[in-house]
């Protein structure tokens, strides 16, 4: 795993501006001598936390084409192969070369390579708010807990692009997990298992980290804090399985009473709300000066510039006609579909990047509370939304009907394959005009471990099954 340790740290130690959750961060440089020294200074610290968000937004992560994948994976989306983006993905004709997958593979393992740096600086830093040692402490607690956070989060992520869990290949393969920077390092994958529990691990540090912590400011939504962590474990959960885990990260968050399903007169423009939306927990900060381009709003807002992405008419039709969500989805006036015009509204590019929103978290429990739990909480959770999208609450729910309702509230937001994948249903190949062509190849539902990487001397990173490397 030699050559990506090599990669990110160049990456690391270059100069680079870092766009932080607070404006004194705003425009920042640090140069290659400052960032080649030790971290000695909670701000530097600090900084290199906001820089770790900022590599998120990588357009090859949740900036665009990880959120994207999951779209023209599943029953929902297509792309329609105009200016040719997203075919190879689509199609299931990726090669080890594919710059979506190196894209994706050298983002994540930028954000985990930033992570190691934090979590293994010393805690004996000086901080020019305080000379209080609890105070320090309880400071770089509070940032080291976000590292292990966006660690976990890296984790998972690269465990659901690449690893081998539904390709039925009993190797059961999952990432690299480099805990430190070591440039000579040489690391083969690990299990499915091994990866889960590091998964776990980091998870757990960065809840005890931040459980409580002075530092938490539940108003900045651009920071995690002790509640959007337990959210993002319980996407996690949810999706190796753990039900009993969801139903209490659920019920924690839920019980805190911090946020609220959006109101159906304030669904769209809640998109549009920097920070301030009551119903999003986590968000990634996108200011002007470091527009994303192709943004998500370039494909699937019908006014962006390639309207690539269409909402299937299967989906579409699945909406009420009382429903707020469907007057998301608009037609285009240059390209033939529906298109979603809400979730990422800003063509200018500088809207946050929802990256939890509780309406998910209420879905999560629903989902948990169906499975070994309590109906009428699942009932409580689902009717929760319900009622603040222009519909009648319901006497009952289902399984049946929480899928539906996770394809009508979470459409384009980068769900839906992996849900498909872990509830065991046969993935199709989609067509550029919206129809299906067949079951995708079940070696071909990970992605092509990068070239790069295996092609380096003496590497001991295995490929997956299918591919050309």
């Amino acid at each position: 795993m030699k050559k990506y340790i090599t990669r990110a740290a160049l990456g690391l130690l270059g100069t680079f501006s870092l766009v932080s959750c607070g404006d004194e961060f705003l425009g920042t440089n640090f140069s290659n001598t400052e960032e080649q020294a030790p971290i000695t200074t909670v701000e530097k610290l600090q900084a290199f936390v906001y820089g770790d968000y900022a590599t998120m937004r990588d357009v090859n992560y949740y900036g665009n084409y990880f959120v994207t994948t999951s779209e023209v994976r599943s029953d929902e989306m297509y792309s329609n192969n105009r200016s040719g983006y997203h075919t190879t993905t689509m199609n299931y004709t990726m090669v080890s070369s594919d710059a979506q997958a190196s894209g994706a593979w050298s983002a994540m393992y930028t954000v985990v390579a930033k992570a190691n740096t934090i979590i293994n600086t010393t805690d004996n830093l000086t901080w020019g708010q305080s000379q209080d040692p609890t105070e320090i402490s309880e400071k770089v607690k509070h940032l080291k807990g976000q590292a292990y956070a966006l660690r976990a989060q890296a984790f998972f992520d690269l465990l659901r692009l690449f690893g081998q869990k539904y390709t039925q290949n009993p190797a059961q393969l999952g990432v690299v997990l480099p805990l430190q920077y070591n440039p000579s390092a040489n690391m083969a994958r690990a299990t499915i298992a091994q990866t889960e529990a590091q998964i776990e691990a980091d998870f757990d540090k960065a809840y005890q980290y931040l459980n409580g912590n002075s530092n938490n400011a539940y108003g900045d939504k651009t920071v995690l804090n002790d509640y959007s962590v337990q959210a993002l474990m319980s996407r996690y959960y949810l999706y190796k399985g753990n039900y009993a885990k969801v139903r209490t990260l659920v019920s924690n968050i839920v019980g805190s009473g911090r946020w609220s399903v959006v109101k159906a007169d304030s669904f769209v423009p809640s998109f549009a709300l920097n920070n301030a939306s009551p119903n999003s927990m986590f968000e990634l900060a996108v200011g002007t000066a470091v527009t994303i381009a192709p943004s998500m709003n370039d494909f699937l807002n019908p006014n962006g510039a390639y309207k690539n992405i269409p909402v299937k008419t299967a989906i579409y039709n699945t909406y009420n006609s009382a429903d707020i969500r469907r007057t998301a989805i608009q037609t285009s006036s240059a390209v033939a579909g529906r298109f979603i015009n809400a979730k990422y509204p800003s063509l200018a590019g500088d809207t946050n990047i929802r990256m939890v929103r509780y309406e998910e978290v209420l879905l999560n429990g629903v989902e948990a509370e169906l499975n070994g739990g309590s109906a009428s909480t699942a009932l409580t959770y689902y009717n929760a939304i319900l009622s603040n999208r222009g519909l009648a609450s319901a006497a009952s729910v289902d399984m049946t009907a929480l899928k539906a309702e996770r394809a009508k509230e979470l459409i384009g937001e980068g769900f839906r394959y992996w849900d498909l994948l872990r509830w065991g249903n046969t993935i199709t190949k989609n067509t550029t005009g919206g129809g299906t062509n067949g079951a995708a190849p079940l070696n071909l539902l990970a992605f092509p471990i990068p070239q790069a990487e295996t092609n380096v001397a003496g590497s001991l990173v295995v490929s997956n099954p299918g591919y050309d490397n």
